[in-house]
């Protein structure tokens, strides 16, 4: 085995991190946002995020503007926005204002094809077909579909869903469409995160256990999950979340600062 298999074999038992198939390691140019999260979503160029007591804001121009509420994450995307709150609660806002949904999650993405996707306490995938969340606005029970598997992070986009589970083994969903959301089966990719996030164009960002920030390459029609990993750095900073939207990657570091990077 070559000196630089080794090495990156070792870096992924010690670390918990991806093997960097490509080796490659890209530094990124951000500029600090004021405020501080501790959970970020971009999509449809607005952004949302929930700080560190659960209170819930939305990004105008660039400053952060506080919403109603509390919620432990928050999801922006084609299916609107959506949040869960520390009992688990689903909401969605309508009119401006949050309206609590049949079901339970402590995680949600809304970055489908205007379908949710999330995961719940026990690590029980679920996701709510287009129908299902358009019409989605009184509270009435809503049919959320089960997808076999445990998952402690979930995430949708144009190509597929991708998840994490406890063990920061990294999935792939296939054949996942707007009224088809359980898809067909998982593919494992190499790799471990402990979060994942999908873009609306399809990109593919992740951070690792140790605040590492991935992106996955050759993601393509013919090739939807990609084909190698690539660290994105600046100034040496850990990472805990990240989001994608418009050509803007949204980061939130070790100590609860924002980020925004051109990539």
């Amino acid at each position: 085995m070559a000196v630089l298999q080794i090495c990156a074999f070792a870096l992924m038992v010690i670390t918990g991190g991806p093997i960097l198939v490509s080796g490659q390691v890209v530094a990124l140019s951000c500029s600090q946002v004021p405020g501080a999260l501790v959970q970020i979503d971009a999509g449809n160029g607005l952004v949302f995020g929930v700080d560190s007591t659960n209170k819930i804001y939305t990004l105008f121009g660039s400053s952060l503007i506080q919403l109603s509420g509390a919620l432990i994450h928050v999801s922006v995307g084609a299916a609107g926005v959506w949040g869960v709150n520390g009992a688990n609660y689903i909401y969605k806002m309508v009119g401006g204002n949050w309206v609590q949904t049949s079901g339970s999650l402590k995680q949600i993405d809304a970055g489908g094809a205007q379908f949710v996707a999330g995961v719940n306490s026990n690590n029980n995938v679920y996701c709510l077909n287009e129908g299902a969340t358009v019409s989605a606005k009184d509270g009435s029970p809503l049919p959320w579909v089960n997808i076999p598997g445990a998952l402690k992070y979930y995430s949708c986009g144009p190509l597929g869903c991708w998840g994490v589970n406890s063990n920061d083994d990294v999935f792939f969903r296939n054949s996942v469409t707007p009224n088809n959301c359980q898809g067909n089966n998982w593919q494992l990719i190499v790799g471990k995160l402990s979060m994942i996030e999908v873009g609306r164009d399809g990109t593919v960002y992740g951070v690792n256990s140790i605040g590492h920030l991935y992106r996955r390459n050759g993601i393509l029609n013919a090739t939807p999950m990609g084909t190698s990993w690539t660290q994105l750095t600046f100034q040496s900073r850990k990472f805990r979340h990240v989001s994608i939207d418009l050509g803007l990657l949204w980061l939130i570091t070790s100590d609860q600062k924002i980020f925004k990077c051109p990539v």
